[in-house]
């Protein structure tokens, strides 16, 4: 395995091995923030959306907001963690321009979702179980505008209060790769559930990335002991917004650990920020323990108590899950890389559902899209959401080549006639005269035609079978595709003498 994407680095005294453990803040899908009745939406104009809560006006107290539980609740359920009955909320003190209050409302020793794990799967068809150590709600705070101004930094609050999901994961992380691979399976599971959007490039869902490099047999130290002084000194990444960059930054800072250590030096536990134009991290304050930040119980709030029958209400509503979704597709026929394919993004798999729901059949679905159209999507810089043909016209393409109206070629020309021009598919193929050739006597004459042009290859391929295939394409030249292959292939044997099969 090449450096990049692996568990571990080369060194000038040997391999090192990289661990990761991840920060995830998702923002929970609500219409109003965690303790106030602001609202929530992306773009609204600055400092629209802030109550006297969200702006720490004095007397002001917060109330709990129940759809941010549930959202919460959902969540752990969806991550086969345990949830907690009792939870609380804590203050944690610390002062930036942009919180209000000068402390957040967050948890800490008593989060609302304990232990749980999240199953990845990797490019070389292993897949491994990440732990999840705990899932906390919290507030956000708002956002510092450096740029509106040369002389001025601007706060707008709108962010301020809306509700976040921590989730917290165990170090098992071993390389960029699976961390990527990490962030991308949570970031499909919480768009199923309909928790959060995932939209990383509103700021909706970041990450705190945490590496550490320790010798080799260090993590295996770490998975018998639990005792994280096996791992190495680790230093945080924070707020990386991209799966890609998430990749990036993770080498970086795993080969700039491994220099300092063989030459030498030793590392400092602390915060870092990530240029991504640079692509290196930079060191951007010195990591914070959680003494510093002074947790005590919100005096505002009282203890979340959260009874068994409101858990299975929830857990009776939820969706089927990538996981789920994935062996049910594999069960039906498919490959573990079309199911993944198909089940990676919510709206993939509910617009591979939808052409099933027309009739089609499981895996000539997951063919034609993975190999047809998935790449015009990409091409053109459209989603399945965004495309031109929808599922229904894929399904009547479909049902036209297994009902042998038209060629598997064919097919492909009247996807890009839909692609341009819409409407439907069977009218475009009248309409155009693209029928399949199904009249034998008309496929011998077209097959006549071109062995009598091409007597010598006729002598080659008597000798060579597999050399028929070439005069297979030339009629369906000829016939402009409209020919039936196996028709044409069958004929073509007949004629050279040659059994079919070769």
């Amino acid at each position: 395995m090449s450096e990049r994407g692996a568990r571990l680095i080369k060194g000038a005294t040997g391999e090192w091995e990289i661990v990761i453990g991840m920060e995830v803040h998702a923002q929970v899908l609500s219409n109003a923030k965690l303790f106030s009745g602001a609202a929530t939406t992306f773009g609204a104009e600055p400092n629209s959306q802030v109550s006297f809560v969200d702006a720490a006006m004095p007397g002001m107290l917060p109330v709990i907001n129940r759809k941010c539980v549930e959202q919460a609740i959902r969540t752990g359920l969806g991550l086969k963690a345990t949830i907690n009955h009792r939870s609380v909320f804590d203050r944690k003190n610390y002062f930036y321009p942009d919180l209000p209050a000068g402390y957040q409302i967050s948890q800490y020793k008593q989060p609302i979702v304990g232990a749980g794990e999240v199953t990845i799967d990797l490019p070389n068809g292993e897949s491994r179980r990440v732990g999840i150590e705990r899932l906390h709600l919290e507030q956000d705070a708002g956002k510092s505008l450096h740029d509106q101004h040369p002389d001025y930094s601007y706060v707008d609050l709108n962010r301020a209060g809306v509700a976040l999901m921590e989730i917290v994961t165990k170090p098992h992380m071993r390389g960029s790769e699976e961390a990527a691979a990490f962030l991308r399976k949570l970031r499909a599971i919480v768009r199923y559930l309909g928790t959060c959007d995932g939209n990383m490039d509103e700021g909706s869902m970041r990450a705190d990335v945490n590496v550490s490099v320790c010798r080799i047999g260090g993590y295996d130290k770490f998975r018998e002991t639990g005792e994280l002084k096996h791992l190495g000194i680790r230093c945080e990444i924070k707020n990386v917004n991209s799966m890609r960059f998430i990749a990036q930054a993770v080498e970086y800072e795993a080969r700039r650990q491994v220099d300092i250590l063989e030459s030498g030096g030793t590392i400092a536990q602390e915060t870092r920020l990530f240029d991504a134009r640079a692509g290196e991290t930079r060191s951007m304050r010195s990591k914070e323990e959680a003494h510093d930040y002074r947790y005590f119980p919100d005096p505002d709030l009282l203890p979340l108590e959260i009874d068994q029958a409101w858990i299975d209400e929830i857990a009776r509503s939820l969706p089927e899950l990538p996981d789920e979704k994935k062996a049910r597709l594999m069960a039906a026929g498919l490959s573990a890389y079309d199911a993944a394919v198909l089940v990676a993004e919510k709206e993939t798999a509910d617009y591979f559902e939808a052409m099933v729901a027309e009739g089609v059949e499981a895996k000539a679905a997951a063919n034609w899209l993975n190999n047809e159209y998935f790449g015009r999507l990409n091409k053109a810089g459209l989603t399945v959401t965004t495309g031109p043909v929808t599922p229904a016209q894929h399904a009547a393409i479909l049902e036209m080549v297994a009902s042998n109206i038209i060629s598997g070629k064919i097919a492909k020309d009247v996807l890009d006639i839909v692609w341009q021009e819409g409407g439907d598919p069977r009218a475009h193929v009248e309409a155009r005269g693209l029928r399949q050739v199904t009249d034998t006597s008309a496929i011998e004459a077209a097959v006549d035609a071109v062995i009598a042009a091409n007597p010598d290859k006729v002598e080659e391929a008597k000798k060579k079978p597999k050399l028929a295939a070439w005069f297979v394409g030339q009629v369906m030249k000829e016939t402009r595709g409209k020919a039936n292959p196996q028709a044409v292939n069958a004929i073509v044997n007949d004629r050279l003498g040659i059994a079919d099969g070769g």
